[in-house]
């Protein structure tokens, strides 16, 4: 379900209320008049389908859903704050305060920064937005205006986001996130939790407890989506860090790949050797690395954890490395190669263990207990998980334990 985000003027309107636990005074704090406050908080209490103030003689008290949402509002400022003022420092605008700024910003404009910094082209911004291309170009102009810098610059491909506009973006991208878990919290609060949980997922954990906590889980939450991508690591790490992705489930990384990230381990299973039935292999005993050495191999790419294991298979014992391979990580395509040959790859077994079980494809047996390699989860470290997706968190710690 695709969630609107209401508008940033709106959020300063509520926060300031919050904070004053008046109208009256929080028209006197953001020069704005009590109409258009009480406006306001209308607009995004009908938004959300819930109450978000109870009034009280002595002033206006958030709900249970309005205290959500002022948790959700104030960090999702927070993430557009910074960035600002990051901005102005880069940019030394002397004459700009950055703690103003975010007064000024719409979240029109900041919708426009981040369809043209993903696009880079602002036609085919204009039409990831549904509205015309001289509306996008109008809100990135004037938020230009706004801040004193360039956001976009024209280059032989299309149009480059400056550090400024990648920057904002990114923070834009955080505090939209956040905004869309307060709606889901307010959502649960009202049993409407239709939320989405969205995986980044490395083949290991595809293949293991990926689909086992997701049928556990949805057998208590039937109605909340689970959007499971793939990609390569590096690719999952960026949408983490920007907020597209909850979670990244799968091999880690040591040491932690960025900052602003942790990791949790949830189990360390070592990897194998696998081939087809009747591989010739299979019933030879005290297998060495050159007799591996003379088959052909399905390995994953350069930079991986097992790409690495495998490599160092050959490199200890002072054998050449296979010449032969195939490079891949599709599950398919590599079931496939080994079926249909004699060729050789290298993983864990967890992630056959169908195949394993129904006697399509066999364990060699190689001495590879050293390699056993942490997986788990990686999270940004400012994330803040509802209580559903902390639920499914709980469920991926359980189905480890039992797979281990």
């Amino acid at each position: 379900m695709e969630v609107s985000i209401p508008n940033l003027r709106h959020l300063r309107v509520f926060l300031a209320v919050t904070e004053l636990k008046s109208i009256t005074r929080a028209s006197d704090s953001i020069f704005l008049s009590q109409p258009a406050i009480t406006q306001a908080i209308a607009k995004l209490e009908a938004s959300l389908g819930a109450p978000l103030f109870e009034r009280h003689s002595d002033g206006m008290y958030p709900t249970a859903s309005g205290e959500i949402w002022q948790k959700r509002v104030s960090r999702a400022i927070d993430h557009i704050q910074v960035a600002t003022q990051d901005i102005v420092k880069d940019q030394s605008t002397k004459e700009r305060s950055p703690k103003n700024l975010v007064a000024l910003i719409s979240t029109t404009q900041l919708r426009a920064l981040v369809a043209v910094s993903e696009a880079q082209n602002f036609s085919i911004a204009s039409r990831n937005l549904a509205v015309s291309q001289s509306s996008v170009h109008r809100a990135a102009r004037d938020l230009e205006r706004l801040l004193g810098v360039t956001l976009f610059e024209k280059n032989s491909l299309g149009t480059s986001a400056t550090k400024a506009a990648q920057t904002l973006a990114k923070a834009t991208k955080l505090a939209f996130n956040e905004l869309r878990q307060g709606i889901y919290e307010i959502n649960a609060l009202q049993f409407k939790d239709v939320s989405t949980i969205t995986i980044g997922s490395m083949p290991l954990a595809r293949m293991t407890i990926l689909p086992k906590s997701i049928l556990r889980f949805n057998e208590r939450h039937p109605d909340v989506n689970i959007k499971v991508t793939e990609g390569p690591y590096a690719d999952l790490l960026h949408h983490l860090r920007q907020g597209d992705i909850d979670i990244i489930l799968g091999a880690l990384r040591y040491p932690t790949p960025a900052d602003d990230v942790i990791q949790e381990e949830l189990w360390a299973p070592p990897l194998s050797v696998i081939a087809r039935q009747d591989h010739p292999l299979l019933n030879q005993p005290n297998i060495s690395a050159a007799e591996l050495a003379q088959y052909s191999w399905v390995v994953p790419a350069q930079g991986t954890p097992t790409r690495q294991a495998f490599e160092d298979i050959f490199n200890e014992a002072n054998v050449p490395l296979p010449s032969r391979l195939v490079e891949s990580s599709s599950q398919i395509l590599i079931r496939e190669l080994l079926l249909e040959s004699d060729r050789l790859t290298l993983m864990s077994a967890h992630q056959v263990e169908r195949e394993i079980n129904i006697g399509l494809l066999k364990v060699i047996e190689f001495p590879l207990e050293h390699t056993r390699r942490p997986i788990g989860l990686c999270v940004r470290k400012s994330w803040l998980p509802t209580v559903t997706q902390s639920h499914f968190l709980s469920l991926l710690r359980e189905i480890s334990e039992q797979v281990r």
